[in-house]
């Protein structure tokens, strides 16, 4: 089975505190640019929706209302909550992580780590949801915060030539390219980056 990444750069806190916020307004702004997103999500799901599970749409609105939440499809509250982040955010390129197969970001974090970078995991974007939301395995859930950001950076860019040449292309390519992403954050001023794993 393979999995991806999609990562923003976006204000954590503001993604967070969409949740259960009631902003009507926000809401209806976030149906109108994702209208075609959601038909089509509605389709790839239509099965589960026959089941029982809420439409994205459905789905989106319990978010920001703050439930009520139908614990069997936990998905759909992730898939929503992902563009809530997508509003509020900017979505940044994950060439080397979509697709990849079980085990590539625990590796590529052991890369990050010879290289001195502990300020952040990629394996964290396969984590839950935020505490409230319901659970679900995906999508995978995790946040770099803009702090830990400007750390990890800090960290990559002390590491040496050599310890680059010691990793094997791939893990190398990957690294090169979570750097990348924390220049967005960097660049982005106050963001960090909010991913989910599918």
């Amino acid at each position: 089975m393979s999995f991806s990444l999609t990562l923003f750069v976006v204000d954590p806190d503001t993604a967070h505190n969409a949740i259960g916020s009631k902003d009507v307004r926000m809401r209806r702004a976030i149906g109108g640019r994702f209208k075609r997103e959601m038909a089509r999500d509605d389709d790839y799901f239509s099965s589960q929706i026959a089941d029982g599970a809420p439409t994205r749409y459905e789905a989106l609105t319990a978010v920001v209302d703050g439930g009520p939440f139908d614990e069997a499809h936990g998905f759909q509250y992730g898939y929503a909550y992902r563009m809530i982040c997508a509003f509020h955010g900017r979505m940044i390129v994950t060439s080397n992580f979509s697709p990849f197969r079980a085990g590539w970001l625990e590796r590529v974090d052991e890369g990050l780590k010879s290289l001195g970078v502990t300020a952040v995991r990629v394996a964290e974007f396969g984590y839950g949801l935020p505490s409230a939301l319901p659970y679900t395995d995906l999508p995978g859930h995790g946040v770099w915060t803009a702090a830990e950001c400007a750390t990890a950076l800090e960290q990559y860019e002390a590491a040496t030539e050599d310890q680059f040449a010691a990793l094997d292309r791939e893990v190398r390519e990957a690294a090169d390219e979570a750097a990348t992403w924390l220049q967005s954050a960097r660049a982005a001023q106050g963001r960090g980056i909010v991913g989910f794993m599918s």
